[in-house]
């Protein structure tokens, strides 16, 4: 592994999760409970496609290990995706 796929560093790319979640109620859950985490700015939710997806971004170094298990703790998975969106 690297840094850069162990962690989300500050950008304005973020990085992308995919999750089992369905409904945006669940989505919500999900973005709410990411946001307890210090460093983190924002949450945004893509719920056009499937399997659903969130992208995190932080205003400073979070390790993906932790927003994983804020998921896992809301009930769901959270994949994460490559380290750079193409």
């Amino acid at each position: 592994m690297s840094f850069l796929s162990d962690n989300v560093i500050p950008d304005n790319h973020g990085k992308i999760f995919g999750t089992n979640a369905m409904e945006p109620e669940e989505m919500d859950k999900i973005k709410a409970s990411i946001l307890t985490l210090e460093g983190i700015k924002d949450v945004a939710l893509n719920t056009e496609i499937f399997p659903r997806e969130f992208t995190v971004h932080t205003n400073k170094v979070v390790q993906v290990a932790d927003i994983e298990d804020k998921v896992k703790k809301a009930g769901f998975h959270a994949i994460p995706k490559g380290i750079f969106p193409l």
